[in-house]
């Protein structure tokens, strides 16, 4: 890369505009930038993840991999035509699911975003990832994204609640599951009823 990156700032988007990946300019809301801006966001959520104490191996070797996929995907994203994220990348993150889930028990009830420092940054990355999805998705009516690239951060987001998981049984103090409450009883009860 050399001296690429030897000058942080440029001046260049004082005007509310930055420079895509292929040289042109879009203002800094645009459908583009938001898509892999969150992207961004998400890889940081797993950097935060991951600088949490007493992870397992699997799982650092897990969220590293998929950093280095979020660069990509972020890049592919800021370069109009460009394709770098393919069915193997999904594919990848469902080998990895379901090693991950098979040696959970299975979930009855609905967790709560928590069980430990490390669980809950991980819930963090897989609500930004989420959102990224979404910001995607919106990209895609307007102009052209691989599907790939949705299928990915659908998968990656399932993979981050799994992931949670582990990590509230490995390094927290367990999942905490959702208690509904009683006024949710008794409007539930009354709609039944009507």
């Amino acid at each position: 890369m050399g001296n690429r990156l030897s000058k942080i700032y440029t001046r260049t988007g004082d005007d509310g505009t930055t420079g895509l990946g292929d040289g042109q300019r879009v203002t800094k809301d645009s459908a583009r930038v938001e898509a892999y801006g969150s992207v961004d966001e998400a890889n940081s959520a797993i950097g935060l993840t991951l600088a949490t104490r007493g992870l397992p191996r699997n799982v650092i070797a897990c969220l590293t991999q998929v950093q280095h996929d979020l660069f990509d995907l972020g890049g592919e994203l800021c370069i109009p035509g460009l394709s770098i994220i393919d069915d193997a990348h999904v594919e990848r993150l469902e080998r990895e699911l379901d090693a991950f889930n098979e040696k959970l028990p299975p979930l009855k009830d609905f967790i709560l975003p928590g069980g430990g420092a490390a669980a809950a940054a991980c819930h963090l990355a897989r609500t930004i990832t989420r959102r990224a999805e979404r910001r995607c998705c919106t990209l895609a009516r307007h102009e052209p994204v691989a599907p790939a690239v949705i299928r990915y951060l659908n998968r990656l987001s399932d993979l981050l609640f799994v992931v949670a998981r582990v990590l509230a049984r490995r390094t927290g103090g367990g999942e905490v599951l959702w208690k509904r409450s009683a006024a949710s009883d008794r409007k539930r009860t009354a709609r039944r009823k009507s």
